[in-house]
């Protein structure tokens, strides 16, 4: 039986980003319903998708803040203590970081962070789950609440905000309006963990190697004998690699490595996600927001995504707590959520694409330049400051 319902706010996805954006509402005496297609069972214990994740120190303090960062496991959290860049066959890298020194950061598996949001924000007060639910309809009125959604089972909600948080290749966008800048890349990224001979040593490598682009992430083991390994190819190269028994996946892992890990054994599922890069010509409207993904998707090379839409969803809800009785929909208001995170996120969105550019093209001069570029940034002392702090803060 259909219903008609009235929210202050409206989340449409659960994800990371939808997630923390309503755990981040806390006692802000507001009603939120969270709508999300995926079954609540899905989102109360996800599985294992193979991706780390690495998180600034940031967005650390903001897992510790909402009460996420006791809930993962001590043992699934691995350090990151450097990072280095290496550029095709040469043995050179651009290092940041070092063994001995602070850790750069953490890497987490994805699903253990998903689930310790679900986790905290089950019970919250105020707040509502429709799980199994999908968006049907969506439309923006001139009247409070101006937001009205249609559910596939004939469901209406109404909100004065309606937030997006449904991915980089968001429904609500679209049925917001919005245009979106989007590069399907043609390529694919396929993760897996592998263990290995050699120590990692919590050091993180992402090679650009010709015609392939290579992340060891080292995951949490007690010998520091196991690696997230990322892989970037065209999609049915990937395709291929996913076809591969076991045995034969790492054989061939290991003559596209060169020898830079040997002994390599496939632990668990191989997943592959194809690449695509977005930017909302909007983040906010009359009535509407968008955050995580559905705002900006960024390239997974610099590790910037997860941490973006953390910092986002924070954004969004500092504006909307301040409102002090303000209209939460109000165009004016959320002008200013807008305004910050397209300062933040148009720099890394426009360095990142430039780097991938940079360090994928196989002609001659963009091979040299990238070449004398990773030269020049490891003895330019300021350089290297920068990019740390981008990588940490």
């Amino acid at each position: 039986m259909s219903q008609d319902l009235t929210f202050d706010i409206a989340v449409v996805g659960a994800g990371p980003a939808g997630l923390a954006f309503v755990r981040s509402l806390a006692g802000a005496g507001l009603s939120v319903v969270l709508i999300e297609g995926q079954a609540e069972t899905s989102l109360r214990d996800p599985a294992f998708d193979g991706r780390e994740i690495a998180l600034t120190h940031r967005s650390m303090r903001l897992l510790k803040t909402m009460g996420v960062w006791d809930r993962i496991p001590a043992d699934d959290i691995s350090d990151l203590r450097q990072a280095r860049v290496l550029d095709g066959g040469s043995s050179f890298a651009l290092t940041f970081g070092a063994a001995d020194a602070d850790r750069l950061g953490v890497l987490i598996p994805n699903h253990l962070i998903r689930r310790a949001l679900f986790e905290v924000g089950e019970g919250q007060a105020g707040v509502e789950l429709m799980a199994g639910r999908r968006v049907a309809d969506c439309r923006i009125g001139p009247r409070r609440p101006r937001g009205r959604l249609t559910l596939d089972d004939g469901t209406t909600i109404r909100a004065d905000l309606i937030v997006a948080a449904d991915s980089r290749f968001s429904f609500m966008r679209d049925r917001l309006g919005v245009g979106a800048e989007i590069n399907r890349l043609g390529r694919s990224m396929m993760v897996c963990r592998m263990r290995h001979d050699q120590a990692h040593g919590h050091v993180a490598t992402e090679w650009f190697d010709h015609g392939q682009t290579i992340a060891l992430l080292p995951v949490a083991d007690p010998e520091q004998r196991m690696s997230s390994v990322v892989m970037t190819l065209a999609a049915p190269a990937i395709a291929d690699l996913m076809a591969q028994s076991p045995e034969a996946f790492a054989s061939s892992m290991e003559r596209r490595l060169k020898g830079r890990l040997t002994g390599l054994e496939l632990v668990g599922a191989r997943h592959a996600y194809p690449l695509a890069t977005t930017w909302s010509h909007r983040f906010a409207g009359e009535g509407f927001a968008l955050i995580g993904d559905a705002a900006v998707g960024m390239h997974p090379v610099t590790a910037h995504g997860f941490n973006l839409g953390l910092r986002g969803q924070e954004t969004l809800a500092k504006v909307v707590r301040g409102a002090r009785g303000e209209d939460t929909g109000s165009g004016r208001l959320l002008a200013r959520y807008q305004h910050e995170h397209r300062l933040t996120s148009w720099p890394l969105y426009q360095g990142t694409n430039a780097l991938v550019r940079l360090f994928t093209q196989e002609t001659p001069p963009a091979r040299l330049a990238r070449g004398a570029m990773v030269r020049a940034g490891q003895a330019t002392a300021p350089f290297k400051a920068v990019v740390k702090r981008m990588l940490t803060a």
